[in-house]
């Protein structure tokens, strides 16, 4: 008697709770509508489903990225379920009621719209409430203008260039003496200790690799879920911010005592926060100095050295493409008795140049970007509510076969000029597309102009896994081996 009635609540009621409690989101902000509806008229929410109470859809988010391993077919589910329509859907993810963007129009959109869509999760915790994440108007003008101008602009290239190439270089050589080295992990030695002699001078040592353990735990809370709780990631990445900013405070005190209050020459990126000055001939804050050497930092940190990894990667599996890289870089060479090159040498060259976005589409560092709604937004008869989240999904725009022909296929040949320019948004779009784009770019070039045309590898684990979650990343971190040509 018992069994059977165990089993009639196994087999009726749970199944009943559950669907209960799958609709329970909905049922509840559908009564939030119903009050927006009220004040406002007709509007509605955009199709989609709120998952269950708290959780929300973030099962389903990780069942596909986590454990399936297959991101794309998350965003594709909805879009089976729903259809295009209008481009975005509603759902609850990371804590918060939300809607996903996912085409390339209403990704541009909300990315444009730095008035009614702003940085939001863990964005502005992380990088810092005055870091050019944070700011807005004038002040995020003035702080993006001289970025800019530091990091950007052709002559900072060509110093950038010229001074980060020698570590490169012995990076290069030293590998082949181990022959099998782990790439992920070595690359992000020397892209490291080049970011930290450039934006703030420190030389690799002890210090250095004290910063680089507090921005790893900083980055990994940007994808972590927001709870300020001792054990959980993002507690751990607020702690690891703290301890940046403890460092770079200890850095700018001893700056101010070496120098004075006079201006300096600037000699780094933190010389320059520290002497960047208004219409009006104000300095930044000291809290806006920590938070953007910290912000700017943290952009850099990780990005292109995931892609160079990714380039390698791709260079391995497609022998084609790379006989085409090196010849291209080898025609460079042959001009040239130095081993160093130029910014202006690298960035005309237009098949690596190739290589390069078409390793940044693929590779979806970013595959997707929060904001924050900060107004009711109306959108062809749908209402985002103010307070929710809106989830740019940028990593659809890039693996739709919409938008690319066979997506998934590495084809640099496909940036020869019929492409649309809002098929790309690796970098964003609008005011705040990423200031360092540039040198991304040119960063990862002059590595492969120097691995292509002095050193031949292979890859140890050719059919290696894909770990999608902070950001796609092979899960053996590239292990190859690696000799001169």
């Amino acid at each position: 008697m018992a069994v059977g009635l165990w089993s009639t609540v196994v087999i009726g009621v749970l199944p009943l709770v559950g669907w209960l409690l799958w609709w329970w989101n909905d049922v509840w902000y559908g009564l939030v509508m119903a009050t927006l509806r009220s004040s406002k008229g007709d509007t509605k929410l955009p199709p989609g489903n709120m998952g269950f109470p708290i959780l929300g859809d973030t099962i389903s988010f990780l069942w596909y990225f986590k454990f399936l391993r297959r991101p794309d077919d998350y965003i594709n589910s909805k879009r089976h379920k729903y259809g295009d329509g209008i481009g975005m859907y509603k759902t609850h993810l990371f804590g918060r009621p939300s809607v996903i963007t996912f085409l390339p129009v209403t990704n541009k959109l909300v990315l444009r719209d730095t008035e009614s869509f702003k940085y939001g999760w863990a964005m502005i915790e992380l990088s810092g409430k005055t870091s050019l994440a944070g700011v807005h108007g004038k002040a995020h003008l003035r702080l993006r203008s001289f970025v800019s101008r530091s990091i950007n602009q052709p002559d900072a290239l060509r110093q950038i260039a010229l001074a980060m190439q020698p570590r490169m270089i012995s990076a290069l050589q030293s590998w082949t003496k181990c022959r099998k080295i782990t790439f992920y992990d070595e690359m992000k030695k020397v892209s490291f200790e080049n970011i930290g002699m450039y934006f703030a001078s420190i030389e690799p040592g002890a210090t250095l690799d004290r910063l680089k353990k507090y921005l790893a735990g900083v980055v990994s809370g940007f994808r972590a879920y927001p709870l300020n709780i001792p054990g959980f990631t993002f507690y751990h990445a607020l702690q690891c911010r703290r301890k940046t900013q403890e460092f770079f405070r200890e850095e700018l005190d001893k700056r101010r005592k070496n120098n004075g209050e006079n201006d300096q020459p600037i000699q780094d990126l933190m010389d320059g926060l520290m002497n960047i000055k208004d219409e009006e001939g104000n300095h930044l804050s000291d809290t806006e100095v920590l938070d953007n050497i910290t912000g700017i930092l943290l952009a850099g940190f990780e990005s292109t050295v995931v892609v160079t990894t990714w380039a390698l990667y791709y260079l391995a599996k497609y022998p084609n493409v790379l006989e085409k890289l090196r010849e291209e870089n080898l025609s460079l060479k042959s001009n040239k008795s130095e081993l160093l090159v130029t910014s202006d040498e690298i960035l005309k060259l237009e098949y690596t140049m190739k290589v390069v976005d078409e390793t940044i589409r693929l590779a979806n560092i970013a595959g997707f970007v929060v904001r924050v709604a900060t107004k009711d937004f109306e959108y062809q008869g749908y209402t985002i509510p103010k307070g929710w989240n809106v989830i740019v999904w940028l990593r659809n725009v890039h693996t739709d076969p919409k938008n690319f022909d066979h997506p998934l296929c590495f084809d640099p040949d496909r940036w020869n000029g019929s492409m649309l320019p809002e098929n790309f948004q690796a970098f964003g779009a609008g005011p705040r597309i990423c200031v360092g784009n540039m040198l991304a770019r040119l960063q990862i070039a002059m590595f492969l102009h120097h691995l292509s045309t002095g050193y031949k590898w292979q890859l140890v684990n050719p059919d290696a896994k894909v770990k999608y979650l902070p950001h796609s990343k092979l899960e053996d971190g590239l292990e190859i081996t690696i000799e001169k040509l």
